[in-house]
């Protein structure tokens, strides 16, 4: 993809300036030969498709310009790079979904095919899986039952990023995180923060089992942050708390040379 293109590019370049040295009449004698310097990274801005999946994060619940949350502020950043042409993004994002209903739709064409042909799939999940722990025990809530109900979302957070890799094993892929937006409603479950953090504990050790995937963490974002960070339901992002999400996505993009190899 992008990196086959560059290289034919900077091929040409190497070709035509080669065919420029210096000839005497006298034959060639020892020309000295300037190393060639390949061209700056934005003397051919590449394009970059990035496939976004997973719940309300992906699909902008909260966002009051209905643009896709995280999506338009980090294709601003990305097409500020002077590397960048422009990002074009797929939006598969769904309100409540949990990694099971995630799971089966990532067999549908259109995001198997767009995942084909994606540079980089960003995925955020997770969320509610913690909330379904709520839903289902809120007359007797227990840490051991988010502990019991973790064991599941590995396994099926496995399933999926296997199942993405199987579409596309060039793809680099970027998990976000959780955070903790349940102290508004649930003030009295003092261990929510750690529960928080357990579940993206798992998260990241998931992702550290794949060589081309990234976990990018955002529960830091929102400590002590809830009044100006979320939306009036006090669950989601507002359109300054994506806009933070989006700022921490990109740093993570360029960690370890991630976006740079999607350019090479």
């Amino acid at each position: 993809m992008i990196r086959k293109y560059f290289s034919i590019a900077i091929g040409c370049i190497l070709f035509l300036t080669g065919c420029s040295a210096p000839y005497t009449t006298q034959g060639i004698h020892n020309i000295n030969r300037e190393e060639k310097q390949l061209p700056p990274a934005d003397f051919m801005p590449l394009s970059i498709k990035i496939v976004s999946i997973g719940d309300s994060l992906t699909q902008g619940i909260g966002d009051i310009e209905g643009k896709g949350g995280y999506i338009p502020y980090l294709k601003s950043k990305l097409e500020s790079n002077r590397s960048i042409k422009d990002a074009q993004f797929s939006n598969f994002g769904v309100k409540g979904n949990r990694t099971d209903q995630l799971m089966k739709r990532l067999s549908q064409d259109e995001i198997k095919n767009s995942i084909k042909d994606a540079d980089i799939v960003i995925i955020t999940i997770g969320g509610n899986d913690v909330m379904q722990v709520f839903k289902e025990n809120i007359m007797g809530l227990h840490v051991k039952m988010f502990l019991d109900a973790e064991k599941g979302y590995d396994e099926r957070l496995t399933d999926i990023i296997d199942k993405v890799i199987s579409y596309n094993t060039d793809t680099e892929i970027f998990l976000v995180g959780i955070y903790n937006p349940f102290i508004r409603w649930f003030s009295d479950l003092k261990e929510m923060d750690e529960i928080v953090k357990s579940w993206n504990q798992s998260s990241s050790s998931v992702i550290s089992e794949y060589y081309q995937t990234t976990f990018v963490p955002i529960d830091d974002i929102f400590h002590n942050q809830e009044e100006s960070l979320l939306y009036t339901d006090y669950f989601h992002p507002n359109n300054e708390g994506y806009k933070l999400i989006a700022e921490r996505i990109y740093d993570y993009l360029g960690n370890k040379g991630k976006l740079e190899k999607q350019l090479k």
